[in-house]
């Protein structure tokens, strides 16, 4: 009979696990799993327990049912190191506990990561002094949904506690988890706000942008988007839809109320920073591109020309924690694609009706509703049927005549009302320099640069380089403010070029919009770049 199968952490398939199943405190099977992960045993339906071994992954024993009708989906964790910290962010003065993962003791250490990488204090050495004691047991099941739930099993002593305190000073933070005997490393992010706002700028982290492209546990936006499979793994290009589907974006073709939801409590392994890596160092990788690691060299970007910052999550924007009356600039960097609704309408009414100043220093962005499930976890409202050629919108079901230019505009409105642009298929997965189309504008003022003239050429981005303007590309719409003036467009292939933009509304807010996810990878190594957006900030703090 088919018991189940069993699977690693990204839900691959497991063969020749050793299980041993007791009931009653008697063995009364000992069988191992197939290439496939299945688990074939002659037992009765009914509750046991079982045993799981595998070399190169931490054992555990768990308590299940055996139902005929219901395969049961055990999950191991291999023996690597791992970690986050929850909540993800804090303000200062206020604790998160670290979670951390690993087969043998490790040292743990918080660092700011600004325009120079510093080390803000030792956090101490963790074995808890048992064999394998640091290792972490995950849930069985689509453990997406619910976190890893770390720190739960045998760490009940108020003597051990994990926790760390926000510092006083607001920014990125990272902590670093390095094996005692293997020396293998992973960092993972902390966003510390201020306990009260300290500067005229306000950032905001990607961070629901960081937990769509996060697919530890098998599932993110982007991968098994809607629920897991039936059954684990065992070749991605043969059995995920993702790539036997046809169409880019079969992925996101269920309706809305059928993807399930996304908890943040999860290691991330796409926004690790490597153990040396500083500010200046090329973006290694292909998601570090577009996470945290390339929000860093933005944040490092604002230390070294001397524009102080206060550092938030969308989180905090979402529940009213971030302050916007409180604060000139709003900056948004890099690749902020999932917003809540009351994330757009506490911006948007910020910049038309009470002078707010908006940075998009970014691409894609605001292109896909969100539904925050209170802190820990996210539903994308992210269904898109597909428009002739592929395209990033879609034909508006009860309007056929009507297109709808992303997912926001399905469930909300363009994001072109308050960004001033729209991403658009032309331009995908390429990246070139901008060339200027308003250099009388004073946004240009001090780079010397005249019409038809180059700049963004320089980039510490690898995953698509070429230059600033790149990777996804925002362009203006219909949807785009009345009186919204084109200052540089990309020269990237198909006319795909970002289009950067700035218009004012009639309460004195402004946007500033570049259109790119690559922009923020080039400002520390492109001069013209650097100034034009110093410029910018400049007249929004005066």
């Amino acid at each position: 009979m088919l018991v189940g199968y069993v699977s690693d952490e990204q839900y691959v398939a497991l063969a020749d696990v050793l299980l041993e199943f007791q009931h009653n405190n008697e063995s009364v099977a000992v069988v191992r799993s197939t290439p496939r992960g299945a688990i074939y045993a002659d037992l009765a339906p009914g509750e046991y327990r079982v045993t799981l071994v595998k070399d190169g992954f931490g054992p555990k024993r768990v308590t299940m049912t055996i139902d005929p009708a219901q395969p049961y989906q055990f999950r191991l964790l291999s023996d690597s190191i791992l970690g986050y910290v929850w909540p993800r962010a804090v303000k200062s003065g206020q604790r998160s506990e670290f979670r951390v993962h690993s087969p043998e003791p490790y040292r743990l250490s918080l660092w700011r990561y600004g325009w120079k990488r510093e080390m803000v204090k030792l956090l101490g050495w963790f074995d808890e002094h048992g064999p394998r004691a640091v290792m972490q047991i995950t849930p069985d099941d689509d453990y997406t949904q619910i976190g890893v739930q770390w720190n739960k099993t045998g760490y009940a002593s108020p003597h051990h506690t994990q926790f760390v305190t926000g510092p006083e000073r607001s920014g990125l933070y990272y902590l670093h988890a390095k094996a005692e005997q293997s020396g293998e490393f992973f960092s993972f992010p902390w966003v510390v706000a201020p306990a009260t706002p300290q500067a005229p700028i306000a950032v905001l982290a990607s961070t629901n942008t960081w937990l769509a492209y996060n697919n530890f546990g098998g599932r993110s936006n982007y991968i098994n988007a809607h629920r897991l499979p039936d059954e684990p793994v065992v070749n991605a290009r043969q059995d995920l839809i993702r790539y036997t589907m046809a169409g880019s974006f079969n992925v996101w073709g269920f309706p809305d109320d059928e993807y399930l939801p996304l908890s943040f409590e999860r290691p991330e392994p796409g926004n690790v920073v490597r153990e040396h890596e500083e500010v200046t160092d090329p973006i290694e990788g292909r998601l570090p591109c577009g996470m945290a690691p390339a929000e860093w060299r933005v944040l490092g970007w604002l230390e070294r020309e001397g524009f102080a910052y206060d550092y938030y999550s969308e989180w905090q924007l979402h529940n009213g924690d971030l302050d916007l009356d409180a604060y000139k600039i709003l900056v948004l960097s890099i690749h902020p694609e999932y917003w809540s609704r009351q994330m757009v309408q506490r911006v948007k009414a910020w910049v038309y009706e009470r002078g707010g100043k908006l940075m998009y220093l970014g691409g894609n962005g605001l292109n896909c509703e969100v539904e925050f499930l209170g802190e820990d976890r996210l539903r994308f409202k992210t269904h898109l049927a597909p428009s002739t050629g592929g395209g990033l919108g879609m034909p508006d079901p009860n309007n056929p005549e009507v297109y709808l230019e992303s997912r926001m505009h399905r469930t909300l409105e363009s994001e072109a009302n308050l960004l001033g642009v729209v991403c658009t298929e032309t331009g995908i997965m390429t990246a070139a320099p901008y060339r200027v189309l308003n250099a009388d504008h004073w946004v240009f003022a001090g780079t010397g640069l005249r019409n038809g003239d180059l700049f963004g050429e320089r980039s510490l981005q690898e995953r698509i380089h070429g230059g600033a303007s790149g990777h996804e590309t925002d362009k203006m719409s219909p949807y785009s403010p009345p009186g919204a003036v084109l200052l540089a467009k990309g020269t990237n292939p198909d006319d795909g070029g970002a289009e950067m933009v700035y218009y004012t509304t009639g309460s004195g807010g402004a946007v500033f919009s570049v259109g790119s996810i690559t922009y923020g990878a080039c400002l520390l190594v492109d001069d013209a770049l650097s100034r034009i957006t110093s410029n910018v900030i400049t007249r929004f703090l005066s």
